[in-house]
């Protein structure tokens, strides 16, 4: 469900036996959607990888190789400079979370079948498992298809908030 106007969640799934298991996004993927919103919400003064990096605490060097991939797809540009960091190449609502992950997701199988090349099953011919993780995996993208970086951000001053102090420690530390 979608962030309504008012700012909500998205909806989260039930937990316990009934609810449904989790697909597993790389942690790459996961990097390229959080800078996505970090630069949608953050945009003045232009956002570097440095203080992406620091805000969620991981690592530049993963970020680097991220932000290189998200401007050759299209969605970030690059300036160079004193006055250089990161902008969105396209509007948030523009940016679509499906069309995200099938672009940083190097493998979408759920199961070594999906390839039969380099995988191959006896069953193939008769097997129905196959289909019905095949609509699985076509109704989860579906789901995200419907999801844009701007809904991702509907809750932009909470968020800013939110990451501004995350990097506050070291901001004050390389100014003293």
């Amino acid at each position: 469900m979608k962030a309504s106007q008012e700012g909500a969640y998205l909806e989260q799934p039930a937990n316990g036996p009934e609810a449904a298991a989790p697909m597993r996004l790389t942690v790459y993927t996961d990097y390229a959607l959080r800078v996505l919103m970090y630069v949608a919400v953050r945009d003045e003064p232009r956002p570097t990888i440095a203080a992406i990096a620091e805000s969620y605490g991981v690592s530049r060097n993963h970020l680097m190789k991220v932000v290189y991939e998200l401007g050759v797809a299209g969605y970030l540009e690059t300036v160079r400079g004193k006055n250089g960091g990161l902008t969105l190449a396209r509007a948030p609502q523009d940016i679509v979370l499906g069309e995200v992950i099938r672009t940083t997701e190097p493998d979408l199988a759920l199961v070594p079948c999906f390839d039969p090349v380099n995988a191959p099953c006896a069953i193939i011919p008769a097997c129905r498992l196959r289909g019905a993780l095949h609509q699985a995996q076509a109704a989860f993208l579906k789901v995200l298809d419907g999801y844009t970086l701007a809904d991702l951000v509907a809750n932009r001053d909470a968020l800013g908030e939110m990451l501004l102090s995350a990097a506050a420690p070291t901001e004050a530390t390389e100014a003293g």
